[in-house]
C-alpha cells in the first residue's frame, strides 16, 4: 500500500489500512519514528517498532510502502536521518534561558575609533558608549524574530559517531537542540501551511567552537566544521513538536534540560519565517537553537542528547588525529 509520509502518522495499521480517528493529543502520543539504516551493505529507511525496524520501499519524502522485512535495531547501523540535505540551517537565541533567563542584564559597550592621518601623522580618537538594559525574561529586540544562520551539510554525523575536536580551537561546546526535518518544499508559507511541510523532528547537537565563533566574521567553521552536527537517531513524526522535554548529559551528568514549549518561536513559525527568504526542500534540516548555558567538551567525553518521543543521540568526543 503506497502512502504519503504525511499520512503515515495517521495510519492505525498499514496491514489493516484503517485511519486513526483521534484527537491531536492522541496523535502526539501515537506518532511514528523512522530510521535510516544500513544492513548487509544496503541503505534503507524503516519504521521503528519497539526494538526492531521494519524496512520500507520507496521514498520516505514521497510515496512508500511497508515490507514484511524486519531487523533488530542492534543488528543495523543507524545513519544520519537524511542522506544529502540541500541545506542545514540553525537558529541562535531561541530560548530566554540562553539569553540571560531571569537575570537582570546590563550590557555596556564602549567603542574607541582611532584614526591616524598618513601624511601629517596626526591621530584622532572618538569614543562612544552604548547601554543595553535587559529586564528579567525580556527578549532582546533582534531576537523577536528568528535569527538564522547556516551550518554545512558535511558537518553531519550519525548516532554513535565521533565528534572530532579540530586543531586550532581551544574551546568547543555542546548545544542540545531539536532538529526539524522538512518533508515537502516550502516557499512563502504561513505558519499553518508550514506544519504540513514538516516530516518530523530529530535530536541534534550544534557543536560550537566558541573562540572561532567570537573571532571569525562568519561562523562557517565555528558551527560547520566536520562532525559539528551530530543528529539522529530517528525522525519522529506526528508528535507535538512544541511540547517535548529535551536533556543533554555529559558523561552521564545532566547539563541541559528544557522543554520545547519554551522556544521563543515555535517550530511552525521558524519554518514559515525561513521560507520567506530561502526555499526549503525535502530533507533540509533546521537546528532550532539551544537553551540555558553550555560548557566545553574534550576528548574522552561522551555527549548524549535525549528528546522525549524521539530518542537518544550519543556521540563520543575525540581529538583530531595527529594533534
Amino acid at each position: 500500500m503506497h502512502v504519503s509520509r504525511f499520512l503515515s502518522s495517521l495510519v492505525c495499521s498499514s496491514v489493516l489500512g484503517c485511519l486513526l480517528a483521534c484527537t491531536l493529543v492522541q496523535a502526539a502520543e501515537k506518532g511514528t519514528r523512522y530510521a535510516r539504516f544500513e544492513v548487509g551493505g544496503t541503505t534503507s529507511y524503516g519504521i521503528v517498532e519497539g526494538d526492531e525496524v521494519r524496512r520500507i520501499d520507496g521514498d520516505l519524502f514521497g510515496e512508500w510502502k511497508e515490507t514484511d522485512k524486519t531487523y533488530p535495531l542492534e543488528s543495523v547501523k543507524l545513519l544520519v536521518p537524511v542522506a544529502r540535505p540541500s541545506q542545514v540551517l540553525a537558529l541562535a537565541g531561541s530560548y530566554k534561558s540562553h539569553l540571560g533567563g531571569s537575570d537582570h542584564v546590563t550590557i555596556i559597550t564602549t567603542t574607541t575609533r582611532v584614526t591616524t592621518d598618513t601624511k601629517s601623522g596626526e591621530t584622532v580618537s572618538d569614543t562612544t558608549t552604548t547601554t543595553d538594559i535587559r529586564k528579567p525574561g525580556e527578549v532582546p529586540e533582534k531576537f523577536q524574530e528568528p535569527q538564522v544562520f547556516f551550518k554545512t551539510p558535511s558537518c553531519l554525523v550519525a548516532d554513535g559517531e565521533n565528534i572530532v575536536i579540530p586543531p586550532g580551537t581551544k574551546e568547543v561546546h555542546y548545544e542540545a537542540e531539536l532538529v526539524i526535518v522538512i518533508g515537502r518544499e516550502a516557499k512563502n508559507v504561513s505558519e499553518q501551511e508550514a506544519k504540513k511541510c514538516i516530516l518530523g523532528v530529530t535530536c541534534g547537537n550544534d557543536v560550537s567552537a566558541r573562540d572561532w565563533q567570537k573571532n571569525d566574521v562568519q561562523w562557517w567553521r565555528a558551527k560547520g566544521s566536520d562532525t559539528f552536527g551530530p543528529c539522529g537517531p530517528f525522525i519522529a513524526s506526528g508528535i507535538n513538536y512544541d511540547d517535548l522535554l529535551m536533556q543533554l548529559r555529559l558523561n552521564g551528568k545532566v547539563m541541559q534540560e528544557e522543554n520545547t514549549s519554551l522556544l521563543i518561536h515555535n517550530v511552525a513559525k521558524m519554518v514559515s519565517h525561513i521560507s520567506q527568504h530561502v526555499t526549503l526542500h525535502p530533507g533540509d534540516l533546521i537546528f532550532t537553537g539551544t537553551s540555558g548555558t553550555t560548557s566545553p567538551i574534550k576528548p574522552g567525553d561522551t555527549v548524549e542528547v535525549e528528546i522525549d518521543g524521539v530518542g537518544t543521540l550519543t556521540n563520543p568526543v575525540v581529538a583530531a588525529q595527529g594533534r
